[in-house]
């Protein structure tokens, strides 16, 4: 009986063995599946965290289909506005710590003064912060600054951060179309943290300087729309809090000598680059 009783505990054993073999050999084979196949199944799971290069990039332009199928923006229609931002954006992109994603910079037609990014190069500005900027170096203050978020990889970091919140993250990750739809709330909702505010600013300052222009017009910029009244505060400050802390805290890193040593500080010129936004 004994050894019919180690026979059977054996062969026991031996079938566990197997069985746990295979378990996490089939593990090792679905993490080998390369993105494109997972996509082509119809169901992904992202590990947030961990994102590849490319993945970040494909997110962020399904995140980008979203907010215009969804109506969260809509696109300002002048092709020359258009190519002049996006001139400004990639010169301060080649400067950045990120040069290599494809950026995409574009005009958002609202009167609010609110620009945004998300993930993969994508940055959003509202027709209300250009027409509020004084000139090309306070515009490209912004770009910086939104540029900085997405070399930070702070869209990530919130994502990641909400998913827990709001239970949706399981052992394989979440969702892509769940993250897709999270990364669309997210973009134009939800601000982001004073830290990542304040690496964001310091980046972008690095980037403005960098890119040759005057670094005091970052600071000027941000005093100038904490100045407005409660009634009507920017919401590019209202989410992107303590503006003036910030502005004092860039202020401390710009020699006072070199503050406007730099280009972009030509009102006109700026003004006729953006004369469509100008009452006629």
């Amino acid at each position: 009986m004994k050894k019919k009783y180690r026979k059977s505990l054996f062969y026991c054993l031996v079938s566990l063995t197997i069985a746990i073999s295979i378990v996490v050999t089939n593990l090792q084979v679905s993490q080998a599946i390369p993105w494109g196949e997972l996509i082509f199944r119809g169901i992904q799971f992202i590990q947030i965290s961990n994102l590849s290069e490319k993945q970040e990039v494909e997110i962020g332009k399904r995140i980008r289909e979203g907010l215009l199928s969804q109506g969260k923006i809509r696109l300002y229609q002048d092709p020359e506005l258009a190519a002049y931002v996006a001139e400004i954006g990639g010169r301060l992109a080649k400067v950045s710590k990120r040069p290599n994603l494809p950026y995409s910079f574009e005009v958002v037609d609202d009167s609010q003064i609110n620009a945004f990014a998300t993930m993969g190069g994508f940055v959003y500005l509202n027709t209300g912060l250009i027409a509020a900027a004084d000139n090309e170096a306070q515009l490209a203050s912004v770009i910086a600054h939104e540029i900085g978020h997405i070399v930070a990889r702070h869209s990530q970091k919130k994502l990641q951060q909400q998913a827990i919140t709001q239970g949706l993250l399981t052992a394989a990750g979440l969702e892509q179309s769940k993250l897709v739809q999270l990364g669309v709330t997210l973009a134009v909702s939800l601000p982001y943290s004073r830290k990542d505010e304040m690496e964001a600013d310091s980046l972008g300052l690095e980037m403005l300087q960098a890119a040759g222009y005057a670094p005091g017009a970052m600071v000027d910029f941000m005093n100038k729309l904490a100045q407005r009244s409660k009634n009507n505060f920017p919401s590019w400050l209202s989410t992107h809090p303590a503006a003036v802390e910030r502005a004092k805290a860039l202020q401390q890193k710009i020699p006072s000598h070199l503050a406007y040593q730099g280009d972009g500080l030509d009102e006109n010129y700026y003004r006729y680059r953006t004369r469509s936004l100008r009452p006629r």
